[in-house]
């Protein structure tokens, strides 16, 4: 079985999964909160949100990608991977910004995530 899209799907979600790791990591330098203070101006505190939240997410996220993978189409996780990935980033750009603004990027991510574990299942039951 050839898993080549949803691969580069989970490739790019590690990366953004660094690259939202790798701003927190330049909001504390920046604003200098020493480790392992969590607490400092806003603009750090939505760098780390930003992060948390996408741990979060992504513990959802992989094993959804995968399942539909195995059980649906690659080609079809690959899409709705590239659709998470995409609401991630721009959940975390709006963020990084003005806060409330986040929920459409949010949403995004979290209906790919959902709609990847609904092919899952659909495909686990045919």
């Amino acid at each position: 079985m050839q898993m080549q899209w949803t691969s580069w799907a989970t490739i790019a979600a590690l990366a953004v999964y660094v690259w939202t790791a790798a701003n927190v990591s330049r909001a504390r330098a920046r604003y200098k909160v020493i480790a392992p203070a969590v607490d400092g101006p806003p603009e750090f505190l939505r760098a780390m949100r930003v992060q948390i939240n996408t741990s979060e997410q992504i513990i959802l996220f992989l094993p959804c990608l995968w399942l539909c993978t195995l059980w649906f189409s690659d080609h079809t996780a690959g899409i709705g991977g590239a659709i998470w990935v995409l609401g991630r980033i721009w959940y975390a750009l709006t963020y990084y910004r003005d806060a409330s603004k986040r929920a459409t990027g949010f949403v995004l991510a979290m209906t790919a995530s959902l709609s990847l574990l609904l092919l899952a299942v659909v495909g686990l039951l045919r």
